[in-house]
């Protein structure tokens, strides 16, 4: 019998979140869509629908691939990761994780004093932290991983009021970043013990729902400074095989501008061991 493929436990999983409310008007008890459902939408036969679920055909055409991504409402990036699937385009990123981040980026959170910024690697790992955004959260720590912490961490959780919305983006993201190919054995590693261990996890991921995530604006619950209203700006550092540089920020003039002051502030008056200053506190 045909194993599973990458690209038929895509189809099945989308199909089932496709309200069929939202195709027809009436209600019934079938979850989602029916594969017959689908191939009438992509103007398909039902029999090669059927074959391509179940993994007996893994190379549909770049115009079928479209028809799809219409019949099951997917938006631009998770067309985009069905056509990876079907073999159109290469995951954007190489399947290695190197640990190491460029000198000019370390040199450039040495730099930045006035917000909290780190780097990830592909798979989420921290690598690269400046003192606010250690003091800020208290996932992004250098060998923290990013997705372990979201679900694991109730420190993490606390944080974020909308915790459910903030989680679905970091795994709809991850699985963009890591791409068609299901990403290295460690990651595999993580995402098994995840989806084990963690009701909230296995739901979101079996979702299998992908977006880009480039920024935005987050609301967060810090323990001492309280709730902060900030934005960040996630972004690429080219030639390291998908490492981020992220950054929060306030708005200029607003009450978190002067919370990050005074957190900035706090970093600088504590003792570190007796060494000197952190970056962020030199001028």
């Amino acid at each position: 019998m045909p194993q599973p493929t990458p690209l038929g436990e895509f189809l099945r999983a989308r199909r089932a979140v496709v309200r069929p409310v939202e195709r027809d008007g009436k209600m019934r008890r079938v979850r989602g869509l029916r594969r017959e459902e689908v191939a009438e939408l992509a103007a398909i036969s039902p029999d090669y629908y059927v074959r391509l679920e179940q993994g007996r055909n893994d190379s549909p055409s770049p115009q079928v691939v479209d028809a799809l991504a219409r019949a099951l409402q997917l938006d631009e990036d998770g067309a985009r990761y069905l056509h990876k699937l079907a073999g159109h385009a290469r995951t954007a990123v190489a399947d290695t994780d190197p640990q190491q981040v460029p000198n000019g980026i370390g040199l450039l959170l040495q730099g930045l004093r006035e917000v909290p910024a780190f780097v990830h690697g592909k798979y989420l790992d921290v690598l690269a932290a400046n003192p606010l955004a250690e003091a800020l959260f208290p996932s992004q720590r250098i060998g923290v991983n990013l997705l372990r912490a979201a679900f694991t961490d109730p420190a993490v959780r606390a944080m974020y009021p909308e915790w459910d919305i903030v989680v679905a983006e970091v795994v709809a993201n991850a699985r963009l970043v890591v791409g068609a190919d299901g990403g290295s054995e460690r990651l595999q590693a993580l995402v098994g013990e995840l989806r084990a261990t963690n009701d909230d996890f296995r739901a979101i991921w079996d979702r299998q729902d992908v977006k880009e995530t480039t920024g935005g604006a987050r609301t967060l619950h810090h323990p001492t400074l309280g709730d902060l209203e900030l934005m960040y700006e996630k972004l690429y550092i080219t030639g390291t095989g998908a490492q981020f540089l992220v950054i929060h920020h306030a708005v200029p003039g607003s009450e978190s501008e002067a919370k990050l002051a005074t957190l900035r502030e706090s970093v600088c008056s504590s003792s570190w061991d007796g060494g000197p200053a952190p970056s962020t506190c030199r001028r």
